[in-house]
């Protein structure tokens, strides 16, 4: 088990979409050994969309994790000063979420969360699901992409002719990506073709 002993914060944002995708990523973990602690968004913790009821994505983080999801600024604080984890994964990781955490704004769950792993020298893992990752927010991918203890799974367009501008990572190199991380190092190539 190659996560075994190893702590993972899994933090979702509001990329509904993507959520059924990342579940079963969140499994693999636990069954590669990891302790999974589940943090949310306020998006997640509350919006209901077509694709899924907020209660529908906390009720299947609790089966998988056996934990409540972490869905406060206030419980997310202690992340930092009691170092929960030893990683955090932002799946997916919205362009909301992507822009805030490249200014250092703080005002989700999910992104104080990362804010105090960071300031352990900790990495935070980064798994892009947005429509402007190439628009507005390409300069807020740039800048953490060079960011200190970031580390992104690989991403691309993920439809080209339809949305230029769309970016998502392959969901499906999560794993790959952070057991590099968790060893100083960015996951090559980063740049992948994703359709």
């Amino acid at each position: 088990m190659r996560f075994k002993g190893i702590k993972i914060g899994v933090a979702l944002t509001g990329s509904h979409c993507t959520i059924d995708e990342i579940l079963p990523k969140i499994q693999e973990l636990v069954d590669e050994g990891a302790e999974v602690y589940p943090i949310i968004s306020y998006a997640v913790d509350t919006l209901d969309t077509r694709f899924g009821t907020a209660q529908k994505w906390k009720d299947a983080l609790k089966k998988i994790t056996g934990r409540e999801p972490i869905n406060t600024i206030s419980g997310a604080e202690p992340v930092g000063p009691k170092q929960l984890v030893d990683i955090i994964v932002i799946a997916p990781c919205t362009g909301n979420t992507m822009s805030k955490l490249a200014n250092g704004i703080t005002d989700t769950p999910v992104l104080m969360a990362a804010k105090a792993h960071l300031r352990n020298l900790k990495p935070v893992v980064i798994a892009i699901s947005t429509n402007d990752g190439l628009g507005m927010n390409a300069k807020n991918l740039g800048l953490l992409i060079n960011t200190k203890n970031v580390y992104m799974v690989p991403f691309g367009q993920d439809n080209p002719a339809g949305k230029p501008n769309s970016l998502k990572s392959k969901m499906d190199l999560i794993l790959d990506t952070i057991e590099y991380a968790l060893q100083g190092k960015q996951i090559q190539p980063v740049l992948v073709q994703t359709t």
